[in-house]
């Protein structure tokens, strides 16, 4: 079993593309903006964050190809390596291509990979099953599981979990994303020590620590790395009053990050603060205005509550 112990605020960041220009009429002809991703990463490792989570759901990972996606990992662990945690998403729906990114990832010096619940294919238990064994079998990094069965629509159950843990030792911990604090209890209850439960909904990390998770894989992080990263902290710390304030201080962003479809609100955020371009691949589209005041409300009330708060 790896050494590495997941805990903390991990950054499930997003990949800037830049606008598309007049001659580039297709969105799927936007690119990576890569003075925009290295100021990103700089902002996340001045906020102290414990790790970076490249080729997420954040970071658009459905729109991006081979090539991108690992040279997103390559740039990241360029950058961050040695300062904080290199998680990087490697999922698909294809066991083959799972295996094939996994082992690049890892080859380019990720500390761990990410693999999302395969989708659409909708495989049975059984099927989810053989998937992460063959995908660990791959390789010789941790690997996290990522189940979000509202985006891929099939739910690993916990007891799934279990016995993928059992044939395949280096799964170690889950990105929980069913939104359902009973279902962290659950593999808490279930297997202990043995798998470490992350976050994945910003409004549930200090629940989900209070039933025995060790942290978060945020959204939020990417806009405010260090006021959650002190949050997570504050929980983990057992210091009860003062992480219910500093989490119940970000809800309203939190929630503001999924007014419309996950990245886009968060790259608006991030235009407003970065002051980079909020560029999403089709089919995701930029927020509407509606979404925009939504969201800079939110940052607005948040930022201006700091100094009360200390």
């Amino acid at each position: 079993m790896s050494s590495l112990r997941f805990e903390g605020t991990y950054t499930a960041i997003i990949t800037p593309f830049r606008d598309v220009g007049p001659n580039e009429p297709h969105e799927s002809q936007k690119a990576i903006d890569w003075e925009a991703y290295d100021r990103v990463v700089a902002a996340q490792l001045a906020g102290g964050i414990t790790g970076i989570v490249p080729c997420g759901t954040t970071g658009e990972s459905p729109s991006l190809d081979h090539e991108e996606q690992l040279e997103l990992i390559k740039r990241t662990v360029k950058l961050a390596k040695g300062k904080s945690i290199v998680l990087a998403g490697t999922g698909s729906n294809s066991t083959r291509a799972t295996i094939a990114l996994s082992r690049a990832a890892e080859q380019a010096g990720a500390d761990a990979v990410m693999v999302v619940v395969p989708y659409y294919n909708k495989p049975t238990q059984d099927g989810l099953r053989e998937h992460y064994i063959a995908v660990a079998a791959s390789v010789k990094c941790p690997l996290v599981v990522y189940n979000i069965p509202a985006r891929t629509g099939i739910d690993l159950t916990a007891e799934t979990l279990a016995r993928i843990a059992e044939a395949a030792p280096n799964v170690v911990a889950i990105k929980e994303a069913t939104g359902n604090v009973l279902r962290a209890q659950e593999i808490v209850r279930l297997m202990g020590d043995r798998m470490t439960v992350l976050s994945g909904d910003d409004t549930l990390t200090l629940p989900m620590i209070a039933v025995g998770a060790r942290g978060v894989i945020s959204v939020t992080s990417n806009v405010y790395p260090a006021e959650v990263t002190r949050a997570t902290r504050l929980a983990l710390d057992g210091k009860l009053d003062e992480a219910r304030k500093a989490h119940l201080a970000l809800c309203r962003v939190h929630e503001a990050m999924f007014v419309e479809a996950n990245p886009s609100p968060a790259k608006a955020a991030l235009a407003h603060k970065l002051k980079i371009s909020d560029a999403v691949r089709g089919p995701l589209v930029r927020i509407s205005d509606a979404a925009r005041t939504k969201v800079l409300a939110a940052l607005e009330a948040y930022e201006s509550g700091a100094a009360s708060r200390g």
